[in-house]
C-alpha cells in the first residue's frame, strides 16, 4: 500500500488536545501530520450518520478527497447500558441541537436518578481514509457513570466517567493520566500499530 505525499496524513480536527495526543502516540513515525488549519477551505463535515463508523468515515473520506491526502478523523460516544446504549452517536447533541456538554451532563444525571446500573463505556472509532480504502480502528474504556459531577478537568462527560479501576473520574485525573487508559488512546494505539507496517512495507 502507497501512502500519498510520503507519508503526509491529515488530522480532521483543529482540536488542540486531539492533535498533541496523536504526535505523542506516533512520535516514531516518520509521519507529517496536518491538521485542518492547514486548509482553510475545507468544509465543515456534517455528523449526520446513525453510528459512530459512519460519521468517521463520512469525515476522513470528506476531507481525503478535498486535500488529496489520506486523512484520520474520530467519532467518539458515551454508551450507558441502562439506557440502552444511550445516548452514542448522540452523545455530542444528547440534550438537543442547541445544547452545550453542562446540558448533556445534567440531561444524563436526570434520566439515570435512582438507577442501580450506572456502568456505560467510552467508545472511539477512528477512519483511515486513502487511496486503498477506508479502514477502521476502535478503542473501549469500561466504567461507570457517578451519581454527580467532579473534578474540573478534562471536557464532555468526563466530571461523570470512573473508569474500571479507578475510583476518579475523568474530570480528576491529569491529562497524561488519562490518556494511558482513554478510549481515543487505545483507538490511536491501534492505528500507530496498523500505521507502522505501512510505513516497514513501503522501505
Amino acid at each position: 500500500m502507497t501512502i500519498p505525499n510520503t507519508h503526509t496524513v491529515v488530522i480532521s480536527t483543529k482540536n488542540k488536545h486531539k492533535l498533541e495526543e496523536i504526535h505523542a502516540i506516533m512520535t516514531n513515525l516518520p509521519v507529517k501530520f496536518l491538521s485542518l488549519d492547514a486548509f482553510p477551505g475545507a468544509p465543515e463535515v456534517d455528523e449526520d450518520q446513525n453510528t459512530l463508523e459512519g460519521n468517521a468515515a463520512k469525515k476522513a473520506e470528506t476531507l481525503f478527497k478535498v486535500t488529496g491526502h489520506s486523512t484520520i478523523a474520530d467519532d467518539t460516544g458515551l454508551e450507558v447500558i441502562a439506557l440502552d446504549d444511550a445516548p452514542g452517536v448522540h452523545s455530542a447533541r444528547f440534550a438537543g441541537p442547541s445544547c452545550d456538554d453542562r446540558d448533556n451532563r445534567v440531561k444524563l444525571l436526570q434520566m439515570l436518578q435512582g438507577a442501580n446500573d450506572r456502568r456505560a463505556r467510552f467508545r472511539t472509532v477512528i477512519a483511515f481514509a486513502s487511496r486503498s480504502g477506508t479502514y477502521f480502528f476502535e478503542g473501549v474504556c469500561n466504567g461507570s457513570i457517578a451519581k454527580e459531577e467532579r473534578g474540573s478537568l478534562g471536557f464532555g462527560y468526563d466530571s461523570l466517567f470512573i473508569p474500571d479501576g479507578f475510583t476518579t473520574t475523568f474530570a480528576e485525573m491529569a491529562a497524561s493520566e488519562k490518556n494511558e487508559i482513554s478510549h481515543r488512546s487505545r483507538a490511536l494505539k491501534r492505528f500507530a500499530m496498523y500505521f507502522s507496517g505501512i510505513v516497514e512495507g513501503d522501505q
